[in-house]
């Protein structure tokens, strides 16, 4: 619901939007402007001192005003002459006219009216509404998006115009939020829709004497100009007016004769609101807040431009279904749940390989889901999780619709997530828990696959053949749209492993073209490079131990049974060349600061940790934990982490190897070292986990043990962005 919202009242009015942002923003450089060029009020000087100042110079002064930009400015007659002019608050001297720019005129009447008078100011009114509205739900949708409300300050991954629309939505949706606010309060005291103020006393009199100098009146010596809003001066022919003095405290009416207070009208908690709301949203009176709310508005067409580049992304990326027969004649229903599309390009794999096979296939979103489709033999559903364990958009309603289906075909689901985030494949899990109390048949168990792994998907789509009868010929090939790669050439290698049988590479490469990295995006330790071995189009991720920074691009690989890209990168000799592209992780991070770090890794899980050793020049608090076979033959980076221990790039360096006498593996390092990891853990310390799937589930059951005493659990860490692993 938040997307279709935050869709209907982003793009259709994109041009409306920007207008009121653009012109908001460039207000916005105007009381810092004037910030710099009026002169500070001091306290001192009474408002009769400055009035009898100002009323010496002129014939008939008729207002003395402390503007929200902090000037002071005087309306004044001079005969048939009358004009404003900016005073000096401490002596009153003329320091030249007060004028308003055209241009300013111009902008100001485009903001708040688009320069149609009353339904310009109506339209303003709705643009203001519906920029807070977009703002609310772009929060709420990037909330879900990264897992949860304590998650919105983590890395946002996705394309380019994914990464600028959020990164910038959270820096601006506060100031967004203020200025639609206090926009919408100002339009409706335009149109008298706040309550009515208490109204000042009009029918005051004057004692009708002869007016006294201004600058004897008691009542005026007593007010400070720097609280001073405004003097009205009487009007020298009629000798019932009075002067009326306005401050924040309230009016007063003040005889000009006597100089006795008439009457007083004390200033409300609503003039109080108003006050501050006008300031907020002008920053007239606040100029650095101004300049972040137009900060915040010049953000506005930079949100049309990528929201509407990753809507047109999202549109054209879901797959069209060749040969999708109508529900009522099929024996394959695929239901699809999906937040970004990509789940539906693996839908379109699975339902062509179904049709070769033979099957009368049917694909939908599972929103579509109605009793026509238990009729069908199978129902195979494919789902991502969107944030928190949410559903996605496409399967929103899919639990509602469920109970109306009374038939039960075999089922089986399919689970999209990242293995990154908490709720891993949540609501793919609820959906098999919900299907499980329906009672309707298992044709496989739930399969949950990690980051839109290619070879996952074929293995499922293995066993799937084997629950279908089907022979080997049966094969889900997924091919996801082709990256831009580079060319690498290798430059150097390091074999260990070799002797134990369990052989593993450090490889070192740099662009082919002109031994620069220029060819590649910008790329840390930690990000993943995807390798295409020769006649393919699936690549293989290999976590990256090096960054821009130096020069290189290098990875570890193990060699795999049967594994055709280790295979290839463990037989490619110096000089041999790879196509490779980037994908960011930003996730799996070191977090920002001086906390400790606790990294924790075995195998080649050592890669991106020797990365982010290699990169601490700071010298933050380093504790590394890695496990491997054999000191003799599997040492990985030892030289190397040698001479980060002499250079203090790291703190701590335990070693665990199981074929070695005693070695045992690296959470019994963590469980021998809980004292020192509770420490760390209690300094704010950041636990970064790499390596093969079993390990990481080691080392969380004991580190759940070693953080109990202090209240927590590795759930806990996690969800505070304490805890973050990259496992395979």
């Amino acid at each position: 619901m938040f997307r279709w919202i935050h869709f209907l009242l982003g793009l259709p009015p994109a041009a409306v939007l920007i207008v009121t942002a653009v012109s908001g923003a460039t207000l916005s450089l105007v009381p810092a402007a004037d910030r710099a060029t009026v002169p500070t009020i001091s306290r001192g000087t009474s408002v009769a001192t400055l009035a009898e100042a100002v009323a010496a110079r002129h014939r008939a002064v008729t207002k003395i005003v402390h503007r929200p930009t902090g000037a002071v400015a005087a309306t004044y007659v001079d005969g048939d002459v009358s004009g404003v002019e900016i005073v000096d608050p401490a002596t009153g001297e003329s320091l030249g006219p007060f004028h308003v720019s055209e241009a300013t005129r111009i902008v100001t009447n485009l903001h708040r009216a688009f320069l149609a008078g009353d339904a310009g100011r109506i339209a303003a009114a709705v643009a203001a509404l519906v920029m807070f509205v977009l703002a609310v739900t772009g929060l709420q949708m990037l909330a879900r998006r990264q897992g949860g409300r304590w998650a919105l300050l983590r890395p946002v991954r996705g394309t380019p115009a994914q990464r600028w629309h959020a990164e910038l939505g959270r820096l601006a949706a506060l100031g967004l939020i203020l200025s639609s606010l206090t926009g919408l309060w100002m339009s409706a005291d335009t149109f008298d829709l706040l309550p009515a103020r208490e109204a000042a006393v009009a029918s005051t009199v004057a004692s009708g004497g002869t007016p006294a100098p201004v600058g004897s009146l008691e009542a005026l010596r007593s007010v400070d100009v720097a609280d001073l809003d405004a003097l009205t001066f009487p009007d020298p022919t009629d000798r019932a007016d009075v002067y009326t003095l306005r401050t924040l405290k309230g009016e007063w009416s003040i005889d000009p004769a006597t100089g006795r207070i008439l009457s007083f009208v004390s200033a409300t908690n609503l003039d109080h609101v108003g006050r501050t709301v006008v300031m907020l949203h002008t920053g007239r009176g606040a100029w650095a807040i101004g300049l972040v709310l137009g900060l915040s508005a010049g953000c506005v067409p930079v949100f049309a431009i990528t929201g509407a580049a990753t809507w047109w992304k999202r549109r054209s990326a879901r797959a069209q279904i060749p040969d999708n027969l109508p529900a009522r004649s099929a024996d394959t229903v695929i239901l699809v749940g999906s937040e970004g599309n990509t789940t539906w390009s693996f839908a379109a794999t699975l339902h062509a390989a179904l049709t070769r096979a033979g099957h009368k296939v049917h694909t939908a979103a599972m929103n579509a889901l109605s009793p026509v489709h238990g009729h069908a033999d199978r129902l195979l559903i494919l789902t991502a999780t969107a944030g928190d364990g949410a559903a996605p958009a496409a399967a929103r309603h899919f639990m509602a619709r469920l109970a109306a289906v009374g038939a039960s075909p075999q089922v089986a689901v399919l689970g999209f997530g990242d293995r990154t985030f908490p709720q891993f494949c949540r609501f793919a899990q609820d959906v098999s828990d919900a299907l499980d109390r329906k009672g309707w048949p298992r044709l496989m168990p739930l399969t949950c696959i990690d980051r839109q792994s290619a070879q996952a998907f074929a293995q499922w789509g293995r066993d799937l053949a084997d629950a279908l009868g089907h022979g080997r010929e049966f094969v889900l090939e997924h091919a996801a749209p082709a990256p831009k790669t580079a060319t690498l050439e290798l430059v150097s290698r390091e074999d260990y492993g070799v002797a134990s049988g369990a052989p593993i590479a450090i490889l070192r490469f740099v662009p082919a073209r002109d031994l620069e990295i220029g060819e590649l995006p910008p790329f840390e330790a930690g990000d993943l490079v995807g390798i295409l071995p020769p006649s393919t189009t699936m690549a293989r991720f290999y976590s990256l131990a090096s960054s821009s920074g130096d020069r290189v691009l290098e990875v570890c690989v193990r060699l795999r049974q049967g594994g055709v890209c280790s295979t290839f990168l463990h037989t490619l000799p110096v000089g041999g060349r790879v196509r490779a592209f980037i994908r960011t992780n930003p996730h799996f991070r070191p977090a920002m600061g001086k906390a400790p770090l606790i990294l924790i890794g075995a195998g080649t899980g050592i890669g991106p940790l020797a990365g982010f050793v290699r990169s601490n020049r700071a010298r933050r608090p380093i504790h590394l934990y890695w496990g491997g076979r054999s000191p003799n033959s599997g040492y990985l980076y030892e030289h190397e982490l040698a001479k980060h221990l002499a250079e203090r790039r790291l703190t701590t360096l335990r070693t665990a190897f199981s074929r070695q006498p005693g070695g045992g593996y690296v959470q019994d390092h963590i469980a021998a070292d809980a004292a020192l990891v509770r420490e760390l853990i209690c300094q704010g310390g950041h636990v970064l986990v790499c390596g093969r799937r079993d390990m990481a589930e080691a080392v969380k059951r004991v580190l759940d043990g070693v953080v109990q005493p202090l209240g927590l659990d590795v759930a806990t860490l996690s969800s505070r962005g304490l805890y973050v692993e990259d496992v395979y």
